[in-house]
C-alpha cells in the first residue's frame, strides 16, 4: 500500500467515525465542544432514546434527541463532520422531524399567550403568593 493510499484509508475511516461531541458541536447546536460533550455526559443528548458516552461514534440515519437550553430538538443524521463550518453547511447534516418543528413552534407561541409567564427582577409579595398557589405550597 503505498503510502498516499494509507492516508485516504485513514481519511475515509474519520469520515466514518465522528464523535457525538464532535458532530453536534460542527451542526451548531452547542457553542463549543466541551459544552457538547457535558451535555451528552448529563444526559441531554441520546442516541435512539438512550444515553450515550460523548465518545460514542455517530453513523448516517441515527436519530438524536438534542435538548438545548432553547427547545429539544429530533433530528435524523444525514451526513458527518468533525469540522465545524458555516451555518449552511451545519443545517446539511441532519433532517430535523416534523413533529420536533412542530413541538418547537407551539412551545415558541405558549409564553406569548402568558404574558405574566416571566418576571423581570425579584417577585412582589403578590407574585410570589401566586407561584405558591400554583405549585401548591404553603
Amino acid at each position: 500500500m503505498t503510502p498516499a493510499s494509507a492516508d485516504d484509508a485513514i481519511a475515509r475511516s474519520d469520515d466514518e467515525r465522528t464523535r457525538i461531541d464532535k458532530w453536534l458541536w460542527a451542526a451548531r447546536f452547542y457553542k463549543t465542544r466541551s459544552l457538547a460533550a457535558q451535555a451528552v455526559e448529563s444526559g441531554k443528548v441520546l442516541l435512539g432514546g438512550a444515553r450515550v458516552k460523548p465518545a460514542r461514534a455517530l453513523k448516517i440515519g441515527d436519530e438524536l434527541q438534542i435538548r438545548t437550553p432553547s427547545a429539544l430538538y429530533v433530528v435524523h443524521i444525514k451526513a458527518l463532520s468533525a469540522k465545524r463550518g458555516p451555518a449552511t453547511q451545519a443545517a446539511q447534516l441532519f433532517e430535523e422531524t416534523e413533529q420536533s418543528k412542530q413541538a418547537r413552534a407551539q412551545a415558541r407561541l405558549e409564553p406569548a399567550a402568558h404574558p405574566d409567564a416571566y418576571i423581570r427582577g425579584r417577585p412582589t409579595k403578590r407574585t410570589r403568593r401566586a407561584m405558591h398557589k400554583v405549585r401548591g405550597e404553603p
